[in-house]
């Protein structure tokens, strides 16, 4: 099978260096271009360990650099970078739009009501309209046929796979806690995020306001055909990679008697990367892969489901793999990790 042409546009920050690492093993995709905001660098230079390994040079993000370089671009850039450099490629594209494009940001995941309710005014609806909103479980159609996927957020990740297969037998307010390791605030130093802060700590942030919280609730509508009002309460935790989610509702009367597992296990019965758990999940058995581990039970009507995932990786760049792989034609496991360290 032919190799297409990867390039990584934001390849700075955590998630760049896990597209890397998955890229320059695929068996598919040639990493063929890396760039960030400023370029003349190595990629040893903003990552050491790839040292000796990977010899690539750091460009300066350049939309016509991408479209001689690349068939499959991933965008780890910040909200409203990518919407801008989205809208430049397809406009120098033109009718071709060859280039298949993987956005890691927030940019192409919402509605515009609700992007401009969270973020700001959206400046790319066009290309909004052509994104299709990458969960693998219940898009592979789509995102088959898709020229630009929205790749989701980490939280929304965890929470959807838990909480889909359960959305037409709950009724009520839906209670979401989730705990994320400290890499998933990003590379930039802050207070929150200093060693001597986080480290034996806990606490959470934005709670019942954060921004994945409405993302959450727009794909329960788009996916699960209920709109559904989430609360949601996000946790900064001291380990640095991975993401805990527990999922609290209330199921409705008639189905009180159902078997959470068995509903999870017909769910996922064709899904090479959920597993259906016996006990509690775990972070450690997720970290550096694209799993995502889910455990359900329930007592009387009240309804818990538990899953864990990598942030860095099913949260954000593995998925993204995932999603490019099924866009150009292969099979979605194509040099995907699936047991991590």
């Amino acid at each position: 099978m032919k190799t297409l042409r990867a390039g990584i546009v934001g390849v700075s920050g955590y998630t760049g260096a896990d597209l890397v690492k998955i890229l320059y093993k695929h068996p598919y995709f040639r990493l063929t271009y890396v760039a960030n905001t400023q370029g003349g660098m190595a990629l040893s230079e903003v990552h050491k360990e790839f040292y000796n390994v990977l010899d690539l040079e750091v460009s300066k993000a350049c939309v016509q650099d991408v479209c001689a370089q690349c068939d499959v671009v991933f965008l780890a850039l910040p909200h409203k970078s990518a919407m801008e450099f989205v809208k430049a490629l397809r406009a120098y594209e033109g009718d071709s739009q060859r280039i298949k494009i993987v956005d890691l940001s927030a940019d192409y995941r919402l509605s515009a009501k609700h992007y401009e309710e969270v973020y700001c005014p959206h400046i790319d609806i066009e290309g909004l309209t052509h994104a299709v909103y990458g969960l693998p479980e219940y898009a592979h159609n789509e995102i088959a046929k898709a020229s630009l996927v929205a790749n989701p957020g980490c939280y929304p990740t965890a929470t959807l796979l838990a909480l889909l297969p359960f959305l037409a037998y709950i009724e009520g307010e839906i209670f979401v806690d989730a705990k994320s390791g400290v890499s998933g605030a990003g590379k930039k130093l802050t207070d929150d995020t200093h060693y001597p802060n986080i480290n034996e700590n806990m606490f959470s942030y934005a709670p019942l306001a954060h921004r994945h919280q409405i993302e959450i609730e727009e794909k329960c509508e788009r996916f699960g055909m209920q709109r559904v009002q989430v609360n949601f309460i996000p946790h900064l935790c001291p380990f640095t990679r991975g993401m805990l989610v527990s999922v609290f509702a209330t199921l409705k009367e008639e189905y009180i008697d159902i078997e959470p597992l068995e509903i999870l296990k017909q769910t996922y019965k064709d899904s090479p990367f959920v597993r259906i758990c016996s006990e509690s999940v775990r972070v450690s058995n997720v970290r550096g892969s694209n799993m995502c581990d889910v455990y359900a039970l329930k007592r009387g009507r009240a309804l818990y489901v538990n899953s864990a995932i990598d942030n860095l990786m099913r949260g954000a760049s593995s998925q993204a793999v995932v999603n490019a792989n099924i866009m150009c034609g292969f099979a979605p496991e194509s040099g995907i990790p699936q047991v991590g360290w």
